[in-house]
């Protein structure tokens, strides 16, 4: 199979594929004039990263769990370690966005939304000691 028709079947853009390929988590055949040839088994790696990563996996998560699934004598407490590992990282997003939420709303229930300036929105916002800069960004 060549990659439109592996990409087709799996649901994912080749330009992922070729990503893939190029991290090392997938390795194609290549024919004689170098174009890559797919055999079923990469068809079920893709559609297995496919899957992992629409679960919010991180890459290495995935070259972790293909290992594992690769690896018959595997233990499936070192596969349920990366999936817990994964599900405390959700929670703990999950946990950020509701106070991420709970914050604005209280923000937008305060502002008036009329044709007065002042915005309790702004002033949150202008409160620089009240927060901390966002994933490393500066003032």
């Amino acid at each position: 199979m060549n990659i439109g028709d592996v990409a087709q079947r799996c649901g994912l853009p080749a330009k992922t594929i070729r990503y893939y390929e190029d991290i090392g988590l997938i390795e194609p055949l290549r024919g004689a004039n170098g174009y890559r040839r797919f055999r079923e088994s990469d068809l079920h790696k893709l559609a297995f990263l496919g899957r992992a990563r629409s679960l919010g996996f991180s890459i290495e998560d995935c070259r972790t769990l293909l290992t594992l699934y690769r690896d018959r004598a595997r233990a499936s407490a070192d596969v349920k370690q990366v999936a817990q590992d994964h599900l405390a990282c959700i929670d703990r997003k999950i946990g950020d966005l509701t106070q991420m939420r709970q914050t604005l709303s209280h923000l937008v229930e305060a502002c008036a939304g009329d044709e007065r300036p002042d915005c309790p929105i702004l002033a949150d916002l202008a409160n620089l000691t009240q927060g901390q800069p966002c994933h490393g960004q500066s003032n």
